[in-house]
């Protein structure tokens, strides 16, 4: 009998008279497992950084959140060597899910202001919260005008001064506005804008019939070099693939906005677009069970004109999501690197 035993079943005997029988097993588990224990054996290894189960990551139904799946969860793998599981996802439903079971983990592109109902319930119940913007800017629509038009009239720089400069861009004629498809909310916008500006008897609109025919006239425009304004949004791979210009829109006034949004709106005044929040959503657990998880994720923000070029480069034949995420992931540590670590190496 070792010398330590034999001083557990001494301190036993010393408690049987005035313990209970609860406190008598106690301490007779804690002299038995004192007895056995190594003191030389060395601490249990802390979890890995994604825990114990597959990391689920939300694939929602577009490109640009395509894309943001399947770079996340290789660069996870190869960072952090965690399983990381891509799943389909749908704005309502997976911000539903994520508010309620905490599945999927991560959802890369959450538009919140398009689903604000679910996501505050989501918030209030505390089973979900944003980590980082997933794009840098906030404004997603806007005007645009080629680039070789904004070179050869640099005073040209936003919306207020199309009136003054519209008559000098086509030599006394029209300029083509390009807006979107005439069923298109965006298209009731424009033209309010129009008239808000004072530019209806200087610009000649054009409502596509759909979103095929809009690209193709924006690009015929910029190959025959034309002087043209057109409407579009980001991400997007056209903005990408020629030299645009962003035209300043102003601020942001919500009465004249949503006086713009209306088919009748007596009185338009000019507006910019409205701003959109869109984040990396995370489940709660997240940011309490692997926190060096939540921590990359608050840092994994992309410029507008990154992911631009990203879905350019999948328009491209024979392109696939998987393919491009693979080689941004090689070729751009220069920009993901930050993600992985606060300070770049």
């Amino acid at each position: 009998m070792t010398a330590r035993l034999l001083q557990a079943m001494l301190l036993l005997a010393a408690l049987l008279a005035v313990t209970p029988a609860q406190a008598q097993i106690t301490v007779l588990d804690q002299a038995q497992d004192g007895a056995g224990a190594d003191p030389a054996a060395e601490p249990d290894a802390p979890p890995p950084p994604c825990g114990l189960q597959p990391l689920s990551i939300a694939r929602m139904s577009w490109p640009s959140a395509e894309l943001l799946a399947e770079i996340h969860a290789r660069i996870l793998a190869r960072e952090y060597g965690c399983e990381t599981r891509v799943t389909p996802g749908d704005l309502a439903a997976t911000a539903s899910s994520m508010g309620s079971t905490g599945q999927p983990a991560v959802a890369p592109e959450m538009w919140v202001t398009r689903i604000a109902e679910v996501w505050n319930a989501g918030i209030e119940a505390q089973m979900l919260r944003p980590a980082a913007t997933t794009y840098a800017e906030s404004q997603f629509e806007g005007w645009f005008m080629p680039g070789q038009l904004a070179t050869a009239h640099p005073e040209l720089t936003g919306i207020a001064g199309l009136a003054a400069a519209l008559p000098t861009l086509n030599e006394g004629g029209k300029v083509r506005f390009i807006s979107c498809p005439v069923d298109w909310a965006c298209a009731v916008i424009n033209r309010n804008l129009v008239r808000a500006l004072g530019i209806g008897a200087a610009v000649e609109l054009v409502e596509p019939a759909n979103r095929f025919e809009m690209d193709t006239l924006i690009a015929e425009a910029v190959s025959r070099r034309e002087p043209v304004l057109f409407y579009y949004w980001q991400p997007n791979a056209v903005l990408a693939q020629f030299d645009f210009v962003a035209l300043e829109m102003g601020p942001y006034e919500a009465e004249a906005a949503k006086c713009l949004a209306q088919l009748a709106c007596p009185e338009p005044v000019a507006s910019a677009f409205a701003s959109e929040t869109v984040v990396v959503a995370l489940a709660e657990w997240v940011f309490t069970d692997i926190p060096t998880i939540a921590a990359y994720f608050q840092r994994a923000g992309l410029p507008l004109a990154e992911m631009n070029t990203l879905l350019a480069q999948l328009s491209e034949p024979g392109a696939t999501v998987e393919g491009v995420a693979e080689r941004f992931v090689t070729e751009r540590r220069d920009l993901w690197a930050g993600w992985v670590n606060a300070v770049l190496p």
